[in-house]
């Protein structure tokens, strides 16, 4: 039981915490009502986990899944995440296609590739060559297209609402 209390103390993983604490109540005597409605457990997950930490101690109770092996190596996420960052473009296909030829992977998952643009601080929902906002001359360009726009459509809305107060005034 004092390996346990401890265990508890060590702060563990929520989910150990909430296997260790369910296993602690019971064998303090807590009627597993008392246990389901404080831990928001089942029944049987109390009983499963009494019987494992009685058979394995602390150790069947820790989990025991540790994830999996990544695909790329950490120096081959180094040389991706490099290869995207020279680049001026970026394209999901492009990156799927060169992780393939270099490194013999593919994910299963497109979400592994987006982590990868992340990464590299790239955002994959728009492409863009370059950012317009590092380029003065590109950003007077751009600025002087959306006045020309703007006077545009002020001049169709000012034309619009004369006409129709004319038109309303002749009615």
């Amino acid at each position: 039981m004092e390996e346990l209390d401890r265990f508890i103390e060590s702060n563990p993983d929520p989910r150990e915490l909430k296997r260790a604490i369910a296993v602690r109540m019971t064998l303090r005597g807590h009627p597993h009502r008392e246990i389901m409605k404080i831990l928001q457990v089942s029944s049987g997950f109390i009983s499963k986990w009494k019987q494992v930490f009685i058979i394995n101690g602390i150790e069947g109770i820790k989990l025991s899944y540790q994830g999996s092996k990544a695909y790329l190596t950490a120096i081959e996420k180094e040389q991706v995440l490099g290869w995207l960052k020279d680049k001026n473009s970026w394209n999901l296909n492009e990156l799927e296609y060169y992780i393939a030829e270099q490194f013999k992977v593919t994910f299963a998952a497109k979400s592994s590739y987006y982590d990868l643009f992340h990464e590299a601080g790239i955002s994959w929902k728009k492409s863009q060559k370059k950012n317009p906002g590092k380029d003065p001359e590109a950003v007077g360009v751009k600025k002087k297209r959306l006045k020309s726009f703007y006077q545009k459509i002020e001049k169709k809305w000012f034309y619009k609402t004369y006409y129709a107060k004319i038109l309303v005034e002749s009615s």
